[in-house]
């Protein structure tokens, strides 16, 4: 049996500039190194601000390439910390081609493999269609020095079927690092609705897969570059599961924390065994499920 894994998502704001705020991850990832951490989880896209409020052209010139000046850093860091490190980077892959890429560093620096995010949303606030090409990588788990890791991006992590191919190739950890806020218009009715329905999704993945779930969100409200009376709250409130679901540490909508807890390989294992979903499965009925809708 495995040794048991210490893991940390670093819930933080990521509203100042690029280098203010790599310099703040950084600092965080040292910190969880000296909590135990063997894996250290970034929220979605903390280099800057969530650009995707509006759509501007000129944005695209902030992208880099993977690798890159970004994960050079990155690397040397989970080098020097003997640490996983999971971020998430605008990626330029050629000209008018630019994903929403998760990479994922081994503790010697390399970087053991990267995903781009597969669902692309396009909602108020949420222009992300004018700026990411749909991932083409697929739901395929990062081999590491730790284990498989199953990384997907924000979200992605309301779709079940991502999560469960994920565990179906061998995932033993769920990844989901995240920026997703309120509305300040919403009523507080509404806001919990939102945030009780995020919660309850992403929980759900760990128990219908038997895994744990790290998800990671970014705090702070961030104005709107084209209408000052508007914006974006992120609503933090990142939190690990175990694999029923159960919740192992969490912060609050507002607190820079960093949420720390083991894995326990042999429970886990465990679970599966008593809870053997993948076991009951029929596979032999779900033929329907690639299809967009059953008239």
């Amino acid at each position: 049996m495995k040794k048991n894994l210490t893991v940390s998502a670093v819930q933080q704001p990521c509203d100042a500039d690029k280098q203010t705020n790599l310099n703040l991850s950084i600092a965080k990832i040292h910190e969880a190194k000296s909590l135990g951490a063997d894996l250290v989880v970034l929220p979605e896209l903390h280099l800057g601000p969530y650009f995707c409020q509006s759509e501007d052209y000129q944005l695209f010139a902030t992208a880099e390439s993977i690798p890159g000046p970004t994960t050079a850093v990155l690397s040397d860091v989970a080098n020097e910390l003997d640490v996983v490190i999971v971020s998430t980077i605008f990626e330029k892959r050629a000209p008018g081609l630019y994903h929403n890429t998760a990479v994922i560093f081994d503790k010697d620096g390399t970087i053991a493999g990267k995903y781009r995010k597969m669902h692309i949303p396009d909602d108020p606030g949420f222009y992300e269609k004018y700026y990411f090409t749909p991932g083409d990588i697929g739901f395929k788990p990062i081999e590491t020095s730790i284990g498989k890791l199953g990384v997907m991006v924000c979200w992605d992590q309301w779709f079940p079927e991502g999560a469960r191919l994920m565990a179906l190739a061998g995932a033993e950890l769920l990844i989901y690092p995240t920026a997703i806020g309120w509305d300040p218009d919403d009523t507080e009715a509404e806001k919990k609705r939102q945030m009780d329905a995020w919660i309850t999704i992403q929980r759900a993945h760990a128990v219908a897969n038997g895994i744990p779930v790290i998800a990671c969100n970014r705090i702070g409200f961030e104005q709107s570059p084209t209408d000052s009376n508007t914006g974006i709250d992120f609503w933090g409130n990142s939190f690990i599961t175990g694999p029923q679901g159960e919740v192992l540490v969490s912060a609050n909508a507002t607190e820079q924390k960093i949420l720390t807890c083991e894995i326990d390989w042999a429970r886990n294992e465990k679970v599966r065994q008593i809870w053997p979903y993948l076991r009951d499965r029929r596979i032999d009925e779900y033929g329907d499920i690639t299809k967009r809708f059953i008239d």
